[in-house]
């Protein structure tokens, strides 16, 4: 469509004779053109200049297509022959470019974006033609060690960053353009490297200068080169590698926040997106960033400060750019949330302004109101700020200080009333000011609330702790201190639930983040109150992982249950999305501890049962297992080779083969491999099957339980694999038919009644399967199984009593007893059941014990359960009413469906005597005097 048709508004002549001379000179075009050409020419000389210079250029265009003539503009210096004519195209370009966006912008033929877009794909344009001009230079010189011609098309491995504005394609109209120029180091040997950073210095320097130098053509950008890292001291363009060990090692949040926009816009461009690809880790991170806001905020002041910003809003000089509800306004709300989401949310890493706050609307980081209010606010922002500089081609954002100027661009706006457009702006500001300043602006100091002694004693310890000897730290925590006071009040058990805290203060490693991430999301104290409160236990896991907190806030923290297919898809979606395979097993770590967390939580809260955690404890375990034994596998396979044969599997026993853990569970593991008569690995450093295996066993369980920067995933226990500690780590499977039929214990055969495939070759785990059900059905009917069930109890017994009053496992009558019976009842009736409950039900099919006592069983096993998950829960230390507080008693009480303690011994009593009697029936005479 041509421009013509596409327009419809123009601009009021402010000079009105200035505007009837350059309409003049356009007679051929319709009245509507030549309004638009009157306005824009009779409100800025700049641009009555321009139509003067390109009279002959913009008349046809305008009948045109304005993206044709866009199109046409940016080509022409392609043609340019040499350094000093691509300077005089370029600023030819720049002339055109600038008086098409102009009159586009002015006339409403083209949105905001579209205007930002054309100047932007002109700095693109620039900076890359002239690069690999300057650069090409240098190579046909022979400055550039190893360079061939056509190297020069990406600049010899050279490019430029556009930053800002020009990154994300949002340029003003008299924009200065920021760019952060690099080299690929890796491209030279150690010895040319400091040849070649010379020839690219000079190239910047020269690229710089041909784009922002005034001559008699005009200029193209001023170029402004100071974003690179730390511009006071190093050269215009550094190497890479130097760039990315400045950021890791001294990035600030300033850096983070600029690396939002970043793109790579000129010569090597795929190096370039490499950089920025190796720098994600430190612009997004990977927990919640709510630090970033304090950050923000301290720059928001600096900038205001610096530039003298301070106070009310008075339109006379105001800074649209840096003042009060301004354009930066609006840019920090938006990308500071960014910054504080966009680690575990790629989704919210949109350059563009407008972009983001649609992304951060359409993931609940800001209401879709706000959003689209914030939205409209910054294009009329961006609107004003390019009329303001139109008028005379200045990098200005300052609004007028007279009533003519307001005049004037109130005319630009197509606003005759200056009045009514300058109530309106200042209500704009005053909007923008209001809904971001609540964001930034740090929490009021409310009082804090009157404590009793001993809770004061506890709070006036608070800054002993070394977390709050971090000023930062001590800073947030001061404005956060009344608010955590204040809800620790409402608390069931205030005083137990501050001690608990007080606990938890003195376990944090550091508080900046944590403590900003409670002032950003107050509910979050509420939980935090309400776990100190009730399990000291969570309260201590959550001191040393405190970036599960991140999680609370995803939106879908209290949703149902995924199950552990999707558990599995989303772990091995973050394996894929990493090359390290340190960083994969961080990420398995962290995704785990938010998980974990989450079904403590839901757990205490009541939103699960006992029984359900369990099984969802399971979950997160076997999904783990299940994604993280084909990345074991691939790392080995780098110096070792693939598996020999048909691979091997993992194999969960007891409590994770039983899909029901608590808490505090660790993992019984076994792994089984068939070797399928391959006698070795192929790899570069081949090993032997048997040898292979077993080293492949241990990789697993470093994998698992070795300790990293995000802590352990679990802890491992191989003991239940054939022939125990003296067996080796990992059995083939044709050892381990053969041991279970032919050396096996009948503790080894009860064992296996809960064995369950986690991971491998879903061929082989049948097989591993059929064995194991082979197993069973041969040494089930055996006559030693029930006398040998009595010994081993016996043993168990004597050597390890009850942990106290309240102990639900191990002991007469408790989890082991009836666990230990169910198992009994799979492997004589050769079941394949492998959790207590259908197991004893097996037992009642098979006439191995009568209804009642299996129903007795039943309802015992679920109360044993809910105490024993429940107590490790809330304590990794033997259960002790005194010491889990009002708190924890009550959550205990409420598992167990009692009113009081009392009534809870005493139906632990009579169930625990009851399941003793049960058990010792079923089993011989003789067992009884063991117990």
């Amino acid at each position: 469509m041509s421009f013509a048709a596409r327009l419809n508004r123009s601009p009021i002549a402010f000079d009105a004779a200035l505007g009837a001379e350059a309409a003049e000179r356009f007679g051929e075009l319709s009245p509507e053109l030549r309004a638009l050409i009157a306005g824009t020419a009779g409100c800025s000389p700049f641009l009555a200049g321009l139509l003067k210079r390109e009279a002959e250029w913009i008349g046809p265009v305008l009948l045109g297509s304005p993206e044709a003539a866009l199109a046409d503009a940016l080509a022409a210096p392609e043609a340019a022959e040499g350094a000093e004519a691509l300077a005089v195209a370029l600023r030819q370009a720049k002339r055109r470019v600038a008086l098409l966006s102009a009159l586009a912008d002015l006339g409403g033929v083209w949105a905001l974006e579209a205007v930002t877009g054309a100047l932007s794909d002109l700095a693109d344009r620039a900076v890359d033609l002239s690069l690999r001009q300057l650069v090409g230079d240098e190579i046909r010189r022979g400055k550039l060690p190893g360079a061939t011609p056509d190297d020069a098309a990406i600049a010899g491995g050279m490019v430029a960053i556009a930053m800002g504005k020009m990154g994300a394609g949002e340029l003003n109209y008299s924009s200065d353009i920021d760019v952060i120029c690099l080299f690929d180091d890796a491209r030279f040997e150690p010895d040319e490297i400091q040849e070649a950073r010379a020839a690219f210095i000079r190239a910047t320097r020269k690229m710089a200068a041909m784009l922002s130098d005034l001559t008699a053509e005009g200029y193209v950008f001023r170029t402004d080169l100071r974003l690179r890292p730390d511009a006071s001291v190093t050269p215009v363009c550094i190497s890479m590698s130097a760039a990315e060990a400045y950021y890791e090692a001294e990035g600030r949040t300033w850096e983070r926040a600029a690396y939002i926009k970043a793109r790579p816009c000129a010569g090597d461009i795929a190096a370039g997106a490499q950089f920025l690809e190796a720098l994600t880790p430190f612009v997004w991170r990977r927990h919640l960033d709510f630090a970033a806001i304090q950050d923000a905020y301290d720059m928001r002041l600096r900038i205001r400060e610096h530039k003298g910003l301070q106070g009310p809003i008075s339109l006379s000089g105001h800074n649209m750019k840096l003042g009060a509800g301004g354009i930066r306004e609006i840019e920090f709300f938006t990308q500071t949330r960014q910054l504080i989401a966009g680690g575990r949310d790629p989704d919210l890493r949109s350059r563009t302004t407008v972009g983001g706050l649609a992304a951060l609307a359409k993931k609940g980081w800001v209401t879709p109101e706000i959003a689209t209010e914030l939205t409209a606010h910054y294009r009329e922002h961006r609107e004003i700020e390019h009329r303001l500089q139109m008028v005379n081609d200045a990098q200005t954002h300052l609004l007028p200080t007279n009533d003519e100027g307001f005049q004037r661009i109130a005319m630009m706006m197509g606003e005759g009333d200056a009045g009514v457009w300058r109530k309106a702006l200042r209500a704009r500001l005053e909007r923008v000011e209001a809904l971001t300043g609540e964001f930034f602006a740090p929490s009021e100091a409310s009082r804090i609330p009157k404590l009793a002694p001993e809770a004061r004693a506890i709070v006036d310890g608070w800054r002993s702790h070394p977390v709050l000897h971090s000023p930062r730290a001590a800073t947030i925590f001061n404005r956060l201190e009344p608010e955590l006071l204040t809800r620790f009040a409402r608390a069931a058990n205030p005083a137990e639930a501050l001690r608990q805290f007080d606990g938890f203060l003195a376990r944090l490693p550091a508080g900046v983040q944590l403590f900003s991430l409670f002032e950003a999301n107050p509910s979050l104290i509420d939980l935090l109150v309400d776990i100190c409160g009730t399990a000291p236990g969570l309260a201590h896991y959550l001191s040393r992982n405190a970036g599960v907190l991140d999680a609370v806030l995803g939106g879908d923290f209290f949703a149902p249950w995924p199950g552990a297919a999707a558990l599995n898809a989303a772990l091995t979606a973050l394996f894929d999305a990493q090359t390290d395979y340190e960083k994969k097993l961080g990420a398995a770590r962290s995704f785990v501890k938010e998980w974990h967390f989450r079904i403590g939580v839901h757990h205490l809260r009541g939103l699960v049962d006992a029984a359900e955690a369990g099984r969802q404890y399971a979950d997160l375990a076997g999904a783990a297992l299940a994604a993280l034994w084909p990345e074991v596998q691939a790392e080995f396979a780098i110096k070792y080779g693939a598996c020999p044969g048909r691979g091997a599997v993992v194999l969960g026993m007891g409590s994770l083969g039983a899909e029901r853990l608590n808490a505090a569970s660790d993992l019984d593991l076994i792994v089984i491999y068939d070797p399928a008569g391959v006698e070795s690995s192929d790899g570069k450093r081949p090993l032997a099957a048997r040898a292979y295996y077993a080293r492949l066993t241990q990789a697993l369980v470093t994998a698992v339980s070795a300790p990293m920067a995000e802590g352990r995933l679990y802890e491992v226990d191989m003991r239940l694999r054939p022939s125990g500690r003296q067996g080796p780590v990992a059995t083939s499977l044709e050892s381990f038919r053969t041991y279970q039929m032919d050396e096996a214990w009948t503790w080894e055969h009860l064992a296996l009644t809960r064995a369950r495939v986690i991971s491998g070759p879903s061929d082989l785990g049948a097989e591993v399967e059929a064995a194991r059900l082979a197993v069973l059905a041969a040494k089930g009917g055996g006559a030693q199984v029930m006398p040998d069930l009595a010994e081993m109890r016996a043993r168990i017994f004597a050597a390890k009593a009850p942990d106290g009053e309240w102990e639900a496992k191990i002991g007469p009558g408790r989890l082991q007893d009836i666990e230990l019976l169910a198992q009994s009842f799979a492997l004589r009736s050769a079941d394949p059941a492998r959790r207590v409950e259908p197991q004893l039900r097996a037992g009642r099919r098979h006439a191995l014990i009568g209804k009642d006592e299996a129903e007795t069983l039943g309802s015992a096993y679920r109360l044993l359960w809910r105490l024993q998950a429940g107590g490790r829960l809330l304590t990794d230390k033997p259960l002790d009413m005194d010491a889990i507080g009002e708190g924890g008693r009550a959550f205990l009480l409420r598992e167990a469906g009692v009113e009081d303690l009392e009534a809870l011994k005493s139906r632990l009593d009579a169930t625990t005597e009851a399941v003793r009697l049960i058990v010792e029936a079923a089993l011989p005479a003789a067992a009884q005097t063991g117990a």
